[in-house]
């Protein structure tokens, strides 16, 4: 097994296993020491099917919880990521965000397989959240270690959100709901559980207020705290190819969509890890 990292912020490239049957533990803890050093691991060419991603993901603890999509046909634990090439209607995912931070226990890890991914376009973008938090005044990291922030998938999954109700002409089968309205509270600075690292834990996506604290004030200092932990220095631009599997830490993670693929389809499957 070779881990080659990205250069960036976060990220490592991993060859010399053969995913294409079940792994060992031994190859199994490899591929976790270098998700935790790197957040984020791409495979390329995995040479995976839905029954292989499962059994991937399934090596690093049960499936997480998928509100608001709904699985593939014939799996419980497989959302399809998926454009057409005439699709007009908004980019999914496009902003920053934890995966489900909104939930009691968020998942620890997001899998993607890269099913149909197009000639150009359609990078993701990973914001490392430990350098985020390391990189803070000393004032500011002492004020947050112990404050708690709302989170809600209000903005994106209720009936009047993003995509809700009006969301109209998408090829992802969204399940918008009035369960998404809930809010939950959650650390501001989050320690994470195998690394013992502080890393902020906030973002656009979900978060909504501030605990104890005037809805402006708070709404001030989460955009303070949401412009300084996309920064580009704490960036890392994955590019995508046909076949490649990609996991990530969303303990310690943000990521976001991007576009540039008009024209073209694109096809992700996904699995979460349970928290």
């Amino acid at each position: 097994m070779r881990v080659e990292p990205s250069g960036q912020a976060c990220g490592a490239t991993v060859t010399g296993v053969d995913l294409t049957g079940p792994l060992d533990a031994a190859t199994i803890a490899a591929i976790r020491a270098a998700w935790l050093d790197h957040q984020v691991l791409a495979f390329p060419d995995a040479g995976l099917d839905d029954d292989g991603l499962e059994r991937f993901s399934r090596g690093f603890g049960n499936f997480g919880e998928d509100p608001f999509i709904a699985p593939i046909p014939g799996r419980k634990h497989i959302l399809a990521v998926k454009r057409e090439a005439d699709e007009t209607s908004p980019l999914f995912a496009e902003n920053w965000h934890s995966d489900w931070s909104f939930l009691d226990n968020p998942p620890s890890a997001t899998v993607l397989h890269g099913r149909v991914i197009p000639p150009v376009g359609g990078d993701t973008l990973f914001a490392n959240q430990y350098a985020a938090y390391d990189a803070l005044p000393d004032a500011t990291k002492v004020r947050i270690d112990t404050m708690q922030a709302w989170h809600s998938a209000a903005r994106g999954y209720a009936p009047d959100g993003m995509y809700g109700e009006n969301d109209k002409g998408r090829s992802m089968s969204i399940r918008p709901s009035v369960e998404a309205r809930k809010r939950r509270a959650q650390p501001m600075v989050r320690v994470h559980p195998e690394t013992g690292r502080k890393a902020l834990f906030v973002n656009p996506g979900y978060t909504c207020g501030v605990v104890d604290m005037d809805e402006d004030a708070g709404w001030t200092f989460l955009v303070e705290l949401f412009q300084h932990q996309v920064e580009e220095r704490f960036q890392y631009r994955h590019v995508w190819a046909p076949d490649m599997l990609v996991m990530w830490d969303n303990r310690c993670l943000l990521h976001r969509a991007t576009g540039g693929y008009e024209g073209y389809a694109r096809v992700l499957h996904r699995t979460t890890v349970a928290g």
